[in-house]
């Protein structure tokens, strides 16, 4: 995901015919594979901090309510980090980003799912219809589950094979749905704290940032007159 929205869209794209031979791909694979294995190292940190937390009682009056608060926080923090290597690949020239955008896409999906399942099977205590009853009657339940929603298929779709299969057009435009989670995300956060709005403040500041870049950055390009 991130791959939702693009990791192939310039560098990384998929090869058309006629292309560089595949034997160029082993480089950029193996400058990938350890940035993408850092991340992934750095992204499970605030993961283990939970376990370590848990079994040392660090997690204060509340267990449920800290479990599940850590892991929405560190769902939006993927989740907006994975709409920067975009903008700081076009407006910056930056491409080391878009090289770990879906293993950022990914590990918010993963800290979104634990958030739903930890949910589901220990604040409600593993029965699903609660989660149904809460979907329907809580707004902010209702969001944040539309919100998971609308990962799923972008996490399912974010390999290269999804990529051929869909075509990159469609594939794009998939995509761009991530922006509408991340939005949600937020509504979910604003409407379950209440009160101390300043964390989900500052998450809808950036993911705002981070879109008006991209739309900056592309409206020039929907203006010009095709050839």
């Amino acid at each position: 995901m991130r791959r939702i929205e693009g990791e192939s869209a310039s560098p990384g794209a998929p090869s058309a015919p006629g292309a560089a031979p595949v034997r160029a791909a082993a480089p950029r694979r193996a400058r990938r594979w350890p940035l993408q294995a850092a991340t992934i190292a750095l992204g499970l940190l605030p993961l283990a901090k939970i376990v370590w937390d848990g079994l040392e009682g660090g997690l204060g009056a509340n267990p449920i309510e800290a479990v599940l608060n850590r892991l929405g926080f560190w769902t939006l923090t993927f989740l907006t980090l994975s709409l920067v290597p975009t903008p700081a690949h076009e407006l910056l020239g930056l491409t080391w980003p878009v090289r770990i955008r879906r293993t950022l896409g990914l590990l918010a999906f993963s800290y979104a799912s634990l958030h739903l399942l930890f949910y589901v099977g220990v604040d409600q205590a593993g029965d699903p219809g609660l989660l149904l009853r809460d979907v329907v009657k809580r707004r902010f339940m209702a969001v944040g589950f539309c919100a998971w929603l609308l990962l799923l298929p972008l996490a399912v779709t974010s390999t290269k094979a999804w990529v051929r299969r869909l075509g990159y057009a469609r594939w794009k435009r998939l995509h761009r749905l991530v922006y509408l989670a991340a939005l949600l995300g937020v509504a979910h956060f604003v409407w379950r704290v209440k009160a101390d709005l300043r964390r989900p403040i500052w998450f809808a500041v950036a993911i705002g940032a981070l879109l008006a870049a991209r739309l900056v950055r592309s409206a020039p390009r929907r203006r010009q007159p095709a050839t």
